[in-house]
């Protein structure tokens, strides 16, 4: 039998009389659920955003009526997790350490946000949420909650329990009657138990832990869950084209769509024809390297037909100090910055560059690709057909005006090549 280690009386330790934990219904937060209500003697209020993860957001509340807890928040974010949060990233052109699309990462300052709000608005005096002491999310939902709310408690339970094992967890629940739903199949090579870690939203899929935790084992197909292998995927190719607005997807085929419906439409197509996935070691913000796999369809498609809409409308300077700027940018998100000073000041400058990023792109999606096969702007393309072609421009352009060009920037390359020359360097 798993026992929670005892603490000092709620009122030595400042005093907590309501915590709001970020509660999703599955084992780790359920059995932080009765632990709080043990050890620290408190009343927990639940807060279960549904963000786009799938089935668990509903049997949260009846499981949380279970155990006790008298307010319930299940909250709808999906539109307001794409529109202020994804599209914003989407902007940016934001990919940590060249392949990341920060699903996870983008989905925590908003469950911060809601945790804080929710706090305010029931009295309690702390959060708490099920993030371990050795990952990122814990950076994130506490740098989030702080710069919202910068005196509220936080309990973080894997950073002071001794459940510090599956098994444990899966013990604690059995002996104080906890439900849990954690019957997932293991791999048939390295035996029965869960094989992996899962993080849902609307943006991806994140699989991480277990099995994968050996970064040279090919995880089995039947991992994923939201895109079908690029061997399995039609053989024939599907176009897809889309609308833009200052910078966001605003229809789908010529369907006009809200933010959350945008990018649920592409993960059903990308899904289809095997794009977005992806196998990587990361560096965490702790400082240790971790492997994760991921699937995002739809951000895929996102980002590859964002950078061909700007291709078009943005100045080749301000496109450059875009990509500049960007690893920055994500890593402000991905080490969890969002309600940063420095974040939201780059987010003025992206934002203010996507006034003209406005027209259509047209992608060809096929076993896994999504290939760029068109792209226009009435209103706001830079590209000039008559500049730029290869015939008879009638005067447009003076190609004799490339020597002088040509000349002056060699100017310092022509200086240091003479001193070379004369054996000075």
């Amino acid at each position: 039998m798993a026992k929670a280690k005892k603490r000092q009386s709620p009122a030595a330790q400042g005093g907590v009389r309501k915590v709001v934990l970020a509660y999703s219904g599955g084992l780790d937060t359920s059995v932080i659920l009765k632990w709080l209500q043990d050890v620290y003697d408190c009343e927990v209020v639940t807060f279960t955003a549904d963000i786009g993860q799938g089935g668990e957001v509903a049997p949260a509340r009846k499981k949380a009526r279970m155990l006790g807890v008298r307010e319930i928040f299940i909250e709808d974010l999906r539109e307001e997790f794409v529109r202020d949060f994804v599209f914003p990233m989407f902007r940016a052109n934001a990919i940590y350490e060249g392949e990341y699309l920060l699903g996870t990462s983008i989905a925590r300052p908003l469950i911060a946000k809601h945790l804080v709000e929710i706090a305010r608005r029931t009295g309690a005096d702390a959060i708490s949420h099920g993030a371990t002491g050795k990952g990122n999310d814990q950076v994130r939902f506490e740098l989030g909650a702080y710069a919202l709310m910068p005196d509220v408690k936080i309990i973080a339970p894997w950073r002071e329990w001794d459940l510090t094992s599956r098994e444990r967890l899966l013990r604690y629940a059995d002996h104080h009657g906890i439900p849990v739903d954690f019957k997932k199949q293991g791999s048939k090579k390295r035996g029965g138990g869960a094989p992996y870690s899962m993080d849902a939203n609307l943006l991806h899929i994140s699989y991480e832990g277990g099995i994968l935790e050996d970064p040279d084992y090919e995880p089995e197909e039947s991992m994923w869950r939201i895109t079908v292998s690029p061997e399995k995927a039609p053989g024939r190719a599907e176009h897809v084209e889309l609308a833009y607005e200052r910078g966001d997807i605003v229809a789908v085929n010529g369907r006009r769509m809200t933010p959350a419906k945008v990018l649920e439409k592409l993960n059903a197509i990308g899904g289809r024809h095997g794009i977005g996935r992806l196998d990587m070691v990361e560096n965490r913000y702790v400082g240790m390297k971790s492997r994760g796999c991921y699937e995002t369809p739809g951000g895929t498609i996102m980002l590859k037909a964002h950078r061909a809409m700007e291709s078009i409308t943005l100045d080749r300077e301000v496109l450059a100090l875009k990509d500049d700027l960007m690893p920055r940018y994500a890593r402000l998100i991905y080490n969890g910055y969002w309600f940063s000073p420095e974040r939201r000041l780059l987010q003025s400058l992206i934002d203010q560059s996507q006034a003209t990023v406005n027209g259509t792109v047209r992608l060809k999606l096929y076993k896994g690709t999504a290939i760029v096969v068109g792209r226009a702007s009435p209103t706001d393309s830079l590209f000039d057909p008559a500049i730029a072609t290869f015939e008879e421009d009638a005067g447009a352009y003076n190609q004799a005006d490339a020597a002088g060009f040509i000349r002056l920037n060699a100017l310092r390359l022509r200086i240091a090549a003479n001193l070379r020359r004369r054996g000075r360097r």
